[in-house]
């Protein structure tokens, strides 16, 4: 199995540009709660609680993102939770509400992730490995902990491996 590092250095080895990593900030979100809206028609009632193809796939995500690492996997297991009762909120609205909403978000966000990628030079991650789709979000909460000064050690590991963020003409063995 794929440690943390291993799964960050891959999808970050993809994303060196800034100006990619921030379209991801936007993108991926919407991307994330487009996936949780659009799944959560149907659902079903389940012991009291409501049961959705979103939460399944809320589910699958937090135990992969839990095997990871639990801090990180907590947190995104919250990201998720929240991302799944947004889309809950947004598909129980009209079918035009939650139709267009859902789409809207999806499109839009995949567009950002092209312009940043634009600027990459580069495909998307999920084009050679598909766990990128996955992953993904992870990278996108671990960026942003990099940029508060938080988790400095998980930094340095993932660019050993990918490189430095903004440096994109040197190799990982030149920094």
């Amino acid at each position: 199995m794929k440690s943390l590092v291993d799964h960050l250095s891959q999808y970050a080895a993809y994303h060196r540009d800034p100006r990619n990593i921030v379209s991801h900030f936007i993108g991926i979100p919407l991307i994330v709660v487009a996936v949780a809206v659009l799944l959560s028609r149907p659902e079903w009632t389940v012991g009291g609680l409501w049961v959705s193809p979103a939460m399944l796939v809320a589910l699958f995500s937090a135990w992969f993102y839990l095997r990871l690492e639990l801090a990180l996997g907590v947190l995104m297991t919250v990201l998720m939770g929240l991302s799944v009762w947004a889309g809950h909120v947004l598909a129980a609205q009209s079918t035009m509400v939650w139709l267009s909403s859902g789409v809207g978000m999806f499109v839009v966000g995949w567009v950002i992730q092209f312009v940043g990628h634009y600027y990459e030079g580069k495909k998307p991650a999920f084009v050679d490995d598909v766990s990128g789709l996955i992953v993904g979000p992870l990278f996108v909460v671990a960026e942003l902990a990099f940029l508060v000064g938080l988790r400095q050690d998980l930094q340095k590991q993932i660019e050993q491996r990918s490189g430095p963020v903004g440096r994109r003409d040197l190799k990982p063995s030149e920094v």
